[in-house]
């Protein structure tokens, strides 16, 4: 009782500095739309001001924050639409590059809005408009007036592939327990993505009857391709036949040049090399182009639809959305965001589930799980490198050994499968019986 009374004055607090800086956030807002990081015509959403009619009926709000939650929703997002056709579905994301691949794999019918901040005015406008029967959010999101208000008008919230970093971690135990305490008490199901993370959210006295356990999303892969990318693939896999080829994907800056180092060396042994790169984010794509001209390489761009002729060349990808059909035409990867300090690495699962020899950093953050996981089962399945001269050396010795480079290939694979089987169905389970079972029988009251 006296913790549930210390969360809630922390809320208010909380609650009245965020009503407060509303006119600061809204300019914020607007700063960012000159920058290109929010829509122009839509970033008005950020404020809970909708875009879209509200369909009538029930309606289940997923909420994303960027690329890889969202991607890691789609397949239940899929299964809702699927098996609740009578269901609207609402998922929201907060990045440009989230909506840009997103919108294109959401099932048809599925709305999309951009989430907004958690100020109480932008929140109650959401809700009230919307008015969910469920809120379903994805990995680490937990806003305090977005999970108070959503208690407050008896909407069930679930945490799925719920995470917590170790700094978030450490932050909520010292200063803010109380708080993270009364808000997870409001959630009627968290589904952890691993036992580390369920430990962490018990620690933080979320209550144990809500947490359930069914497995990482991110391992579940879905390669849904449309006509224009199966067209495209096939013409780079043709152009990239009989090469030696590997790929440096989701690069941060300061990586490129650990890469484009390793490529310098490559070459003198193997003439033939094609080094694809894809950057995380699109302003990087340019910077690597403009340094690979001043120094007279070879470099073809993904956007421009340039073709692969030369040797020795680096294919920049500067497109949104392609990366898991990329996977399929490499037999080495290299997963980047794992480099240098600060980094949090990158989903390999992917990768895996192309069958690439799959390579990665020590700077992986919460995705240290999944490699544990892999390398567990077959310590094949996942090389972990430290610098240039770790990963010039594995990629010689894959390079020069077609046995090693197959047995890699296949322990990837294979490990993948394993991990991954039975997660969605887990899931699904877990959501069907706590969250939307409870809907359908409100609604099946309401009609009597």
């Amino acid at each position: 009782m006296v913790a549930s009374t210390k969360g809630l004055m922390i809320y208010k607090v909380y609650r009245a500095l965020t009503r407060g800086l509303s006119p600061l956030l809204q300019l914020h807002l607007r700063w960012r739309v000159f920058r290109c990081l929010e829509h122009p015509a839509r970033w008005q959403e950020r404020i809970g001001r909708p875009s879209l009619p509200r369909p009538p009926g029930p309606l289940v709000w997923f909420h994303a924050v960027s690329l890889g939650e969202g991607m890691a929703a789609i397949p239940v997002v899929r299964q809702c639409a699927r098996r609740r056709p009578g269901l609207n579905i609402l998922m929201t994301t907060t990045t440009m590059s989230a909506f840009k691949v997103l919108e294109n794999d959401l099932p048809s019918g599925v709305l999309h809005q951009f989430c907004p901040v958690d100020t109480p005015a932008a929140i109650d406008a959401f809700l009230c408009y919307w008015k969910p029967s469920a809120v379903i959010l994805l990995e680490s999101e937990l806003w305090p007036n977005l999970i108070m208000a959503s208690s407050t008008k008896g909407i069930p919230l679930t945490l799925l592939n719920a995470r917590m970093s170790v700094k978030s971690f450490k932050f909520w135990s010292a200063w803010a327990l109380p708080l993270i305490s009364l808000m997870l008490s409001k959630f009627a199901l968290i589904i952890p993505l691993s036992t580390t993370q369920a430990i962490r959210f018990q620690l933080l006295q979320a209550p144990p009857s809500i947490i359930n356990f069914a497995g990482d999303l991110k391992y579940v892969v879905e390669h849904d391709m449309s006509k224009r990318n199966i067209a495209s693939t096939e013409d780079l896999k043709e152009q990239l036949s009989d090469r030696h080829v590997w790929m440096a994907a989701s690069v941060h800056r300061g990586e490129e040049q650990v890469i484009l180092a390793v490529h310098r060396l490559l070459v003198r042994r193997y003439p033939d090399l094609v080094t694809i790169i894809v950057p995380r984010h699109l302003q990087l794509a340019h910077h690597i182009v403009e340094e690979l001209q001043k120094e007279g390489l070879h470099v073809a761009l993904r956007s421009r639809k340039q073709k692969i002729t030369a040797r020795g060349l680096v294919y920049v990808v500067d497109t949104l959305g392609e990366l898991r059909h990329l996977y399929s035409l490499t037999p080495i990867a290299l997963v980047g965001g794992s480099f240098c300090p600060g980094f949090a690495g990158h989903n390999i699962s992917e990768a895996a589930a192309a069958g690439c020899a799959v390579l990665t950093g020590f700077h992986v953050g919460h995705f240290s799980h999944m490699i544990n996981e892999m390398q567990r089962l077959d310590p094949l399945s996942v090389v972990q490198v430290s610098g240039k001269e770790e990963l010039q050396e594995a990629l010689f010795q894959l390079f020069s050994d077609r046995k090693m480079l197959k047995a890699r290939r296949m322990a990837s694979k294979q490990t993948f499968h394993t991990l991954s089987s039975g997660i969605l169905a887990k899931v699904w389970n877990l959501l069907d019986t706590h969250v939307l079972d409870r809907i359908s029988i409100i609604e099946g009251k309401k009609k009597k």
